[in-house]
């Protein structure tokens, strides 16, 4: 899927108060390779815009973490359920790679919204998209073979393979890291 900012890249070209809107609370942020960007059990009050890197979304079960989203350049990410709900989260976000972002809080966004309409309507398409990706991503692990989701991969961000850890990739894909290993050799 490509990247919401630049599948609306005509609504901040065309609307210079949104563009300079945003870049009055954004603020770039680094973290190294394994760091984490948000942890587990805390609200989530920022989201991300990943300008460099990759990182991942990821809980605990049984003992093992289960990664549930992927994001690389020009793409977002953040602790959906905590950011929207205020609430606190059962998600981390690692930085996968050194990853340079610029972070946006959840309150800014809320300010911006009540003094523009063209914010709000930015904001709404914002978060119809994550939903979604995220009802896509759910169609995928409940309708899709094993080898169907890791084509999908391949075609749409084959960079992945070469920048995560299977174990990762596997667990994203919803199968084990044999049958990856497996999948994949074929």
């Amino acid at each position: 899927m490509e990247s919401f900012f630049l599948n609306h890249a005509n609504l901040l070209l065309e609307n210079q108060e949104i563009t300079s809107a945003l870049e009055e609370i954004a603020i770039p942020k680094h973290f190294k390779k394994g760091e984490l960007m948000h942890v587990s059990n805390s609200i989530c009050k920022h989201f991300f815009i990943i300008t460099s890197g990759v990182s991942r979304v990821f809980y605990y079960k049984d003992g093992k973490d289960v990664t549930v989203h992927i994001a690389q350049e020009q793409e977002s990410i953040t602790a959906i359920d905590s950011f929207i709900q205020r609430g606190k989260s059962k998600y981390n976000i690692e930085a996968l790679e050194n990853v340079d972002c610029i972070t946006i809080s959840r309150e800014d966004i809320e300010t911006l919204a009540a003094k523009s309409h063209e914010f709000e309507h930015f904001g709404r398409l914002f978060l119809e998209s994550i939903y979604i990706e995220l009802a896509e991503r759910i169609d995928s692990l409940l309708l899709h073979t094993s080898h169907e989701r890791y084509e999908d991969l391949l075609k749409k961000k084959p960079e992945l393979l070469n920048r995560i850890p299977a174990k990762h990739l596997a667990s994203y894909l919803g199968m084990t890291p044999e049958n990856f290993s497996r999948i994949r050799g074929k």
